[in-house]
């Protein structure tokens, strides 16, 4: 009886892999639609790539002088270097 159930699961296993396996096929794009896709993505232009350099770059720029100061800015508590915020503190 053993042997039944886990054939049993085992095959229900097996249909369930096939079936999300089979709606994948089903769902993903040709190979025209994909190359189509390729060629219409942003970083394909040359200006839209520019631009998002230039983001990236920023970006970096606030996350590197964040990262050398010792506020806090992402909960607003301005305190100086050494204050502690916690049980024993006096605020």
């Amino acid at each position: 009886m053993s042997g039944l159930r886990t054939m049993t699961n085992l095959s229900g296993m097996l249909i369930v892999v096939m079936g999300g396996y089979g709606m994948w096929t089903l769902m993903s794009p040709d190979e025209d639609r994909r190359r189509k896709l390729i060629k219409h993505l942003p970083e394909s232009s040359p200006m839209m790539m520019e631009e998002s350099r230039k983001r990236n770059a920023l970006m970096m720029q606030v996350m590197k002088e964040a990262s050398e100061t010792h506020l806090n800015l992402a909960r607003g508590n301005i305190r100086p270097p050494g204050r502690q915020i916690g049980p024993g503190s006096e605020d």
